[in-house]
């Protein structure tokens, strides 16, 4: 250490001790006072059988504060410690090299004479090498905290990081970006379909409302018999990756690989506790995990929610700097630069995933081609038995995860995925340059896109549980958010339409319009067609006689009962398939719920014109199994 002016010592750059052990550093703790003798045993112990560094078996089980532990590290290496916070870097560092700084934990820090110090929280061999590939073989070495390498380059890389975060898609496949709602060609395509069925309806009027009539019949029953197909392969064959408990008990902890969990929330303090517990709860080497809170900057009531629960350094608070649009694609973006995992999965504020969920989608991953980029695990709601739209957005989660998604993935449709749970192999993820933060629905949106990119989506046999919407309102926010989203992908991937067709094959394109085109259009359609049957059934209006000759009625009549006969049958065998017997009465009201679905198309496509990027949030923690899940999570 070197005496500055003030008389304070300051940090000066050494060569590392070559000589540094995993035990001796373990002793060093235990001589600080800063572990027992009996925990550094069980942490020996814990190192060998999970195959990870030593401290980071420590800090896992929080039995010293981070800056404790990094300075006793500092010194073992013979490194003098560093807090960044208060003695930031001088040196300014490559912006292109930020993955490399976050993966290696090291940054350039300042020079001491002609040499370049660089801060580091690794001290291992393979990092002193990496630094002296990059900077020289003269370059010095200071000790800190992961932790002050991670803020420091939050807060002085925020301009590059939240640029990336909004146009990395954009700017390296515009093709895929919903950026742009609609491009100049399709918006020609519209003004000429319209003029031509204007221009049809003033010159032929009758047969032009009939051939209408007839394609939005067509579309439905199109729509229908897809949904029909999918349940039958759904009821009959088991497409998921089944991973069986045998093979769970079979993995060894040492060769799973590191899992990053991103959890995105914006004020959500009331169920971060819930979130906490089950994520404590995973069945995963905790050493392993890279737990990422991630919060708007301005969000101060969850970021001091979350500091308050001292939680362990596994867990890591990434503070997503306010832009446009603030989306949580956009945020899950933004985090991604940070994540260190092989693996990577998101969960939302107020899940519950099974405890073996993670070492399940090892297995499917170990077991499934090289091709699959993500598995989807199943969600389901815990307070499924709330009120009416608890059980029916219960039942229709059933039916959405149990019956469409394994059936798609089987018949090679795109699969549009479910907004947590999903599972991905990062490297994957980043190549195709994650999510799109401008859909607001971007899990569809990234299903999709893996397609395109010849991968693949697969499910597995493991179920997150989560707060089902209570109230019809709140709701609507969240079913009007994911139609608008379905609209942006639909326009997104339909702006190459040939491309789309190579990239999919028949089925693939076809199942992309009638499950994604297909989803909303119904929905934008259905009340215009029961207005029209309400008013010949109540008045006994004839005015519709001429655009539905006799062949069109038995056909839009079949329509009618199909569809709503065909919707009470698929829900009644998805309460079977979950053994919901209590919720299959529900499955009547049917009609009810799709008219609620309606109001929230028509909710969306007016957004989509207005505000095509608003994020319209979903309020989390009002169903009244909050405060039992919260005393529960601090009794845990």
């Amino acid at each position: 250490m070197r005496d500055t002016a003030s008389g304070q010592a300051e940090p000066v750059g050494r060569l590392p001790d070559r000589g540094a052990s995993a035990a001796l550093l373990g002793e060093k703790l235990v001589a600080a006072g800063l572990l027992e003798p009996e925990q550094l045993q069980r942490a020996l112990l814990l190192q060998k059988r999970w195959r990870s560094r030593l401290g980071d078996v420590l800090l896992a089980h929080n039995w010293m504060s981070a800056m404790q532990f990094y300075g006793v590290l500092a010194e073992h290496f013979g490194l003098d410690y560093v807090n960044l916070m208060e003695q930031p870097p001088v040196v300014w560092y490559e912006p292109d090299m930020l993955q490399d700084y976050t993966q290696r934990l090291a940054l350039p820090w300042r020079m001491q004479g002609e040499r370049l110090v660089v801060a580091i929280a690794d001290p291992s061999e393979e990092t002193f090498e990496w630094a002296r590939q990059i900077w020289g073989p003269d370059v010095l070495f200071i000790g800190t905290s992961k932790y002050d390498i991670l803020w420091t380059l939050q807060r002085n890389a925020e301009p590059q990081l939240t640029h990336q975060a909004l146009t990395l898609l954009a700017d390296n496949a515009p093709e895929h970006s919903a950026r742009r709602v609609v491009t100049e060609t399709q918006i020609y395509l519209l003004y000429a379909l319209a003029s031509a069925l204007l221009l049809s309806l003033v010159l032929f009027p009758i047969p032009a409302l009939i051939a209408l009539n007839l394609l939005v019949t067509l579309s439905f029953l199109a729509t229908f018999g897809l949904k029909w197909l999918l349940v039958w392969y759904g009821a009959r064959h088991n497409i998921d990756i089944r991973v069986s408990d045998e093979e769970l008990r079979q993995l060894d902890d040492e060769d799973l690989p590191t899992y990053t969990v991103l959890v995105p929330m914006y004020n959500e303090p009331e169920v971060l506790p819930v979130l906490v517990g089950a994520l404590r709860r995973l069945d995963y080497p905790a050493s392993k995990l890279d737990i990422k809170l991630v919060l708007e900057q301005d969000d101060l009531r969850t970021i001091e929610a979350a500091k308050s629960m001292k939680l362990e350094p596994t867990f890591e608070i990434i503070r997503v700097p306010a832009s446009e649009p603030r989306t949580k694609p956009k945020a899950c973006n933004y985090a991604l630069r940070f994540a260190r995992g092989e693996l990577v999965t998101i969960y939302d504020a107020e899940d519950q995933p099974e405890p073996d969920q993670l070492k399940r989608a090892v297995v499917a991953f170990r077991r499934a081609d090289p091709n699959v980029a993500c598995v989807q695990a199943r969600l389901n709601y815990y307070n499924a038995h709330e009120n009416w739209l608890t059980r029916m957005f219960a039942l229709e989660y059933t039916l959405w995860f149990d019956f469409y998604l394994p059936a798609l993935e089987h018949l090679r449709i795109p699969i549009p995925l479910g907004g947590t749970s999903n599972h991905f192999r990062l490297a994957v993820l980043r190549k195709i340059h994650a999510w799109d933060p401008y859909n607001v629905t971007e899990d569809a949106d990234l299903g999709v896109r893996l397609v395109q990119n010849g991968y693949r989506v697969s499910v597995v046999n493991s179920t997150t549980l989560e707060e089902a919407n209570v109230s019809i309102p709140n709701w609507i926010r969240q079913r009007s958010r994911w139609f608008k989203g379905y609209m942006q992908t639909w326009l997104v991937h339909m702006r190459n339409p040939w491309h789309l067709y190579r990239s999919t094959g028949l089925k693939g394109f076809l199942g992309f319009q009638f499950f994604i085109g297909g989803g909303f259009v119904t929905a934008l359609i259905a009340p215009l067609l029961w207005l029209m049957f309400a008013s010949w059934l109540i008045v006994g209006t004839r005015m519709f006689d001429a655009v539905f000759p006799p062949a069109l009625v038995y056909l839009s009549l079949l329509n009618l009962l199909l569809g709503n006969g065909f919707f009470i049958y698929m829900t009644l065998v998805a309460g079977f398939k979950r053994n919901y017997f209590n919720l299959t009465p529900y499955a009547l009201t049917v009609p009810f719920y799709w008219l609620l679905n309606s109001v929230a198309a028509y909710k969306g496509l007016w957004q989509l014109i207005h505000k095509p990027f608003y994020w319209e949030k979903t309020v989390h923690g009002i169903s009244k199994h909050l405060a039992a899940e919260r005393k529960a999570a601090f009794r845990e």
